[in-house]
């Protein structure tokens, strides 16, 4: 790979011992894509909660914390992905002191490197979302392909050595999505159905992700009349990426790469296929359980947003959860702090619910939680969360928002899930 001289003294160790172990991580992630140099970028997005992390990754960002602070603070603003433990309410949840811990050791170690904790996978809709054409390096998918696709920034998926790497070097290896040719689109997919709500744009982008192939795969989607919010295309994003490994798509007249098809599209005539109403239904149907008792109803992944926070205190107001059914709902602390403010938090645990903030659920040990709390029965509203919960000892539904608050008050899986 071409180093310039600023990347030719990070090698050499001029700059410091983390950015030396930075710059080899990434020149040997660039030689692996065949990426020819370096791109300087804007921001970075890291996950790294606790359970990922584990104890070895712990004590490897405290050695590299021990640095002098000039030669291990990052370069570019560096935000976090939601953590593991919300420490007022950790011990209501079944999680231990042991993950407590855990969990403040790897904050002590961000705080040294000077990163922003922002504890959040909506970062683009609640600090500072990249701009047209910006490289930048994201690591959880929901805020990657949002980031490629409805903002037009530039990101490969970055793991979290890749993106802590660019952290404290301010760049990445241009290699995938840095590249214009590697953004078109190779598959195209007609919409005969528009989702009615933000399930259900969830489970279009599993529809469509569960026919993709390969990471490589760019999906150009065509027939949306009228341009989704913000949150729809979160859901949206977050699935497809979720089920399909994808890290972009385009929405043609929506999205800002593609005003038309002949715009984005590879060479050559890439496969076209179509989603219907039959479609999603089938998907919500691949998800069962209808009539048994209900452990759990978790509002998360991805976090939610201020005006998803309203809907459900509406939902929520004059209702009671069932006694025996937990509900969780997971926002970034910007947003839970508006909601204080506004009343809105009150609104919704005075029905039973708990809210959390700067976590997700499938990264706060939810294994251990389930085991603890003897919980086994889930439903959510969000597409990615039932795609990755089974693999955590969980048997999951997909259902509206108000079909969860249904299910949550009455303390069972509902018959019908809706689209």
């Amino acid at each position: 790979m071409r180093l310039d001289e600023t990347e030719q003294a990070m090698l050499a160790g001029e700059l410091g011992e983390p950015r030396r172990w930075a710059l080899r991580q990434q020149i040997r992630v660039g030689r692996f894509f065949d990426a020819e140099d370096f791109v300087e970028i804007g921001q970075v997005h890291l996950m790294a909660d606790a359970e990922s992390l584990g104890e070895a990754g712990v004590e490897f960002l405290e050695r590299l914390a021990e640095a002098p602070a000039e030669e291990r603070r990052v370069r570019v603003p560096t935000m976090t992905d939601p953590r593991g433990i919300d420490f007022d309410a950790y011990r209501r949840l079944g999680q231990t002191e042991r993950m407590a811990e855990l969990e403040r050791r790897a904050i002590a170690a961000f705080r040294a490197f000077d990163f922003l904790l922002t504890d959040t996978c909506i970062n683009y809709q609640t600090v500072m979302p990249p701009s047209l054409g910006e490289h930048v390096a994201f690591g959880d998918t929901g805020s990657t392909i949002y980031a490629n696709s409805v903002c037009g920034a530039r990101s490969n998926f970055e793991g979290g050595p890749s993106a802590l790497a660019a952290s404290l070097t301010g760049r990445t290896p241009r290699y995938g999505f840095h590249l214009p040719e590697q953004r078109r689109a190779t598959r195209v997919f007609v919409l005969r159905h528009r989702p009615r709500d933000l399930s259900a744009w969830g489970a279009l982008g599993g529809v469509i992700g569960r026919r993709l192939q390969s990471y490589w795969e760019v999906p150009a989607i065509v027939g949306v009349e009228q341009a989704p919010t913000s949150d729809e295309l979160k859901h949206f994003g977050a699935a497809l990426a979720s089920y399909g490994t994808v890290a972009l798509f385009h929405m043609v007249g929506v999205t800002p790469e593609a005003p038309e098809l002949p715009s984005v599209l590879a060479p050559g005539s890439p496969r076209a296929d179509s989603v219907g109403a039959e479609d999603i239904l089938a998907f919500y149907r691949s998800f069962g359980g209808a009539g048994d008792k209900l452990d759990v109803v978790v509002f998360a992944a991805p976090q939610l947003s201020l005006l998803e926070m309203r809907q459900l205190a509406d939902l929520l107001d004059g209702r009671l959860v069932h006694p025996n059914t937990t509900v969780l709902v997971a926002t970034s602390p910007e947003v839970k702090a508006a909601c204080d403010r506004l009343g809105l938090t009150r609104r919704i645990e005075r029905a039973g619910a708990i809210v959390l903030k700067g976590v997700c659920f499938y990264q706060m040990h939810a294994r251990e939680i389930g085991e603890a709390m003897g919980w086994k029965r889930l439903m959510s509203n969000s597409a990615k969360l039932v795609n990755i919960i089974g693999g955590y000892g969980y048997t999951p539904s997909l259902a509206t928002m108000e079909a969860c608050i249904d299910a949550a008050v009455a303390g069972r899986v509902p018959d019908k899930a809706g689209t």
